[in-house]
């Protein structure tokens, strides 16, 4: 019996795709037929297409894994503690040392080979 419960969702998950995939069809097709409509018609037509979509698309079963998995990213983000700016400014700036040295010296050794190679040949 519960296999029966469980195979009904999956048939009209499949319905629910097709007119997700079908409205944004008709969003894109539409803002190119009607092109010669103001921007903002087509703004608001594509917008509204699109919210269609996306609360058919939440009512599916990838769509609620969807949204938990939102909602468990946005706490894991709020868990982070982000750098303050004097920490980031430094951060950079020993990056862009570390850069220029490590530059400095692949110059230094190419111009140390460049010249061995021309000692070499020449």
């Amino acid at each position: 019996m519960k296999a029966k419960a469980e195979a009904q969702p999956a048939k009209l998950d499949g319905f629910k795709w097709l007119l997700v995939v079908l409205l944004i069809v008709a969003a894109v097709a539409g803002n190119m037929f009607f092109s010669d409509l103001p921007m903002l018609y087509r703004v608001v037509g594509v917008v509204v297409l699109s919210a269609a979509a996306f609360f058919l698309f939440v009512t599916t079963e990838k769509g609620q894994k969807f949204l938990v998995m939102a909602k468990e990213a946005r706490t894991e983000i709020r868990k982070v503690i982000w750098p303050t700016r004097q920490e980031t400014t430094q951060t950079t700036l020993i990056v862009l040392a570390a850069v220029a040295i490590v530059a400095l010296l692949l110059w230094l050794i190419d111009l140390l080979v460049s010249s061995a190679i021309k000692f070499l040949i020449y």
